[in-house]
């Protein structure tokens, strides 16, 4: 089993996708328990405020999940991918959707109907202290996200996500580094709470500085050094 990291280690619990937390005869029940289904490039997996029957499990591709708040803002909350589990909140609770989950690109996933998880996590009671434990971590980081944030001006936090997408999703291409999840301005918006007007300026002004290339969906950090500084040595 993948070993999950502790509060002094590099990176955020929160990234520990839950698939990787189980051993892996818990792993193989529970995938055989769905049915595989695939998620075209921008469609939609699950929708805010609709009744809730399943949850899903990424197996390949990524996702953000957003929601909209009631001035019609729509706020990513995260993008979860390969191995992790989306869903389960309404799954414990019986609630209907909190947020709406939009494939970024294609997506294989495999859809566990409630019954089917609930039966399994009575069967596997580790398994259910692994999501529970999951549950906590992703609470915990977003706390330290919106606590680090809130110090910062929009300009800062702009840097700091840049570099934080480039430790977690970027590549290595001629260039620097490329962000293998496809965000629009709007979505880098929506993650640092500011308009998209505003990220399109202060983009325009990183490339002036010839700190960053950007196209459509496509973003290439050229000199991290210069976010790091913007950042405030994030």
């Amino acid at each position: 089993m993948v070993r999950v990291p502790t509060p002094g280690d590099d990176g955020l619990d929160d990234r520990v996708p839950f698939l990787a937390r189980l051993e892996s005869r818990e792993r193989d029940v529970l995938l055989t328990l769905g049915r595989e289904m695939r998620f075209a490039a921008r469609a939609e997996l699950l929708r805010e405020y609709e009744p809730s029957t399943h949850i899903l499990l990424v197996l390949t591709g990524w996702t953000k999940v957003t929601a909209t708040a009631p001035n019609g803002y729509v706020g990513l909350l995260a993008l979860r991918g390969p191995g992790d589990i989306i869903g389960e909140s309404a799954a414990l609770t019986g609630r209907p959707r909190s947020a709406t989950v939009t494939a970024l690109e294609p997506v294989l996933a495999s859809v566990v109907n409630y019954d089917g998880f609930r039966s399994y996590l009575s069967e596997f009671p580790e398994a259910m202290i692994q999501l529970f434990g999951l549950a906590s971590d992703r609470t915990r980081a977003a706390d330290r996200r919106r606590l680090e944030f809130a110090s910062l001006t929009v300009r800062e936090r702009l840097a700091a996500l840049l570099l934080e997408l480039a430790r977690t999703h970027g590549r290595p291409v001629p260039e620097g580094i490329e962000l293998a999840v496809p965000l629009s301005k709007i979505e880098l918006a929506g993650s640092i709470g500011a308009s998209r007007e505003m990220v399109q300026r202060l983009l325009k002004e990183l490339r002036e500085r010839k700190t960053v290339v950007t196209g459509r969906r496509t973003l290439i950090i050229l000199r991290p050094d210069v976010l790091r500084r913007v950042g405030g040595g994030s």
